[in-house]
């Protein structure tokens, strides 16, 4: 089924039922803040981080580390680390968090060069390292610790080759490695393409990945394609089985139209949600973050979506 009817059929269905809301940050005057990572607890605290840019430019991101100080209400944890970064990410690996993001290069003001995914890793949130740089041209990887000690790690593949093999452009490919010293860039490239995810130019990636308590992967990510001048956006996931490559329940689970109005950056990218990631609550509900066209960051309650294939492993985002 294509994006486009999956997206009307979810909003005729359930749009009445979801009211997202939109998150306060503190500071970080004159910025937005938007396409937060994966919301992470360390002993009593909730953290995530989120990408920082003034309205008005573009490809001119940091990324900075925020702290929940009531609902819906974060503040700018104090002298922490600047990162030239987009679009975070974060993962615990055994006991280490690693942070990833985008770096961007720019050839003279507002022209884009290239773009790498950038990887920290550390035991202590004020002292990440920087440790392995990503493949040219790929954003969106993500890693996941697996059952069996291994590392998941997701790939996203963008080029105009891939349009006669599959259909579209950017792909998400899935491999394991063994330890983080494994995460190169030819790893990464050398990941085995998820088909029958996207049809004919759509495309898509993986924004968070969560270790279930039966071995296999629940993935949160953005399928997206284009409607007349639009760059649609929405939030699909699905459960991978890691070994098998087996996929279910492949579905859409928000649109920018289940949060309440913002401004877009640009007029283009009014019905984008980037995802962020999720609290888990119980078997029933959790709590869903999203990046919202790229000037906020809202929060919505939906429907556990891996029900079926099991619990997260908590101990992925809860550091005590």
């Amino acid at each position: 089924m294509k994006a486009e009817k999956r997206k009307r059929e979810f909003e005729a269905s359930i749009l009445d039922n979801l009211k997202g809301e939109i998150l306060t940050f503190s500071g970080v005057e004159d910025f937005d803040v938007y396409n937060c990572s994966q919301p992470f607890k360390v002993d009593n605290d909730w953290y995530m981080f989120g990408r920082i840019e003034r309205r008005e430019e573009w490809m001119r991101s940091w990324v900075r580390l925020f702290t929940r100080t009531q609902k819906n209400y974060w503040e700018l944890v104090k002298d922490s680390m600047i990162y030239q970064l987009e679009d975070p990410y974060i993962a615990k690996i055994v006991d280490d968090f690693v942070l990833g993001g985008t770096h961007v290069q720019v050839k003279q003001e507002d022209v884009l060069d290239t773009y790498y995914g950038y990887f920290y890793y550390g035991k202590q949130l004020d002292n990440l390292k920087y440790f392995t740089t990503g493949p040219r041209n790929m954003k969106d990887i993500r890693i996941v610790p697996l059952a069996d000690g291994r590392i998941g790690v997701f790939s996203r593949p963008r080029d105009k080759k891939l349009i006669d093999a599959y259909g579209s452009e950017s792909l998400i490919g899935f491999t394991i490695i063994d330890n983080l010293q494994e995460l190169t860039a030819e790893k990464i490239n050398q990941a085995q393409i998820l088909p029958n995810l996207f049809a004919d130019l759509e495309w898509g990636g993986v924004n968070q990945a969560f270790l279930l308590d039966t071995g296999k992967i629940g993935v949160i990510g953005h399928l997206s394609f284009k409607q007349d001048d639009q760059s649609v956006y929405t939030i699909m996931s699905f459960v991978l089985d890691p070994l098998t490559l087996k996929i279910d329940d492949y579905q859409i689970i928000g649109t920018r139209n289940c949060y309440p109005a913002a401004p877009a950056k640009r007029e283009f990218l009014q019905d984008c949600c980037f995802p962020s990631g999720m609290i888990y609550h119980n078997d029933d509900f959790c709590e869903l973050y999203s990046g919202l066209a790229d000037t906020c960051e809202g929060v919505l309650t939906i429907s556990y979506p891996f029900k079926g294939h099991g619990r997260l492993v908590e101990k992925q985002y809860l550091v005590n």
